[in-house]
């Protein structure tokens, strides 16, 4: 008898598990290791107020958007050379519902 098909994780619980460690969503809880991520669709990169950027990524020179979010979660030096973030994400489907979730805080 085959297993029934595993659910998929829902995108809420999958960002607080692989990126609620160093970044919050919500604007009134402090500042972590990274960014708040609250609105980060469509944002400019590095230009979070009251956040200080690593000297990489404060020149960064772009908005976010999916595809450079899809870049960034899979390879994160890739898109900015000197970044500090250590996560990377090789599965297509859990970035997708990673940046799902946040493109919805927008």
């Amino acid at each position: 008898m085959p297993l029934p098909a595993a659910k998929p994780p829902d995108a809420a619980a999958l960002f607080k598990q692989q990126c609620g460690t160093c970044h919050t969503i919500d604007p009134s809880e402090p500042v972590r290791q990274g960014p708040p991520l609250n609105k980060v669709v469509g944002r400019q990169a590095g230009k979070v107020e009251g956040f200080h950027y690593s000297p990489a990524f404060a020149k960064a020179d772009f908005v976010w958007d999916e595809a450079k979010l899809d870049a960034w979660l899979s390879d994160p030096q890739a898109v900015i050379p000197g970044a500090v973030m250590a996560y990377r994400q090789a599965k297509p489907e859990t970035r997708a519902a990673i940046i799902a979730y946040l493109k919805e805080l927008n």
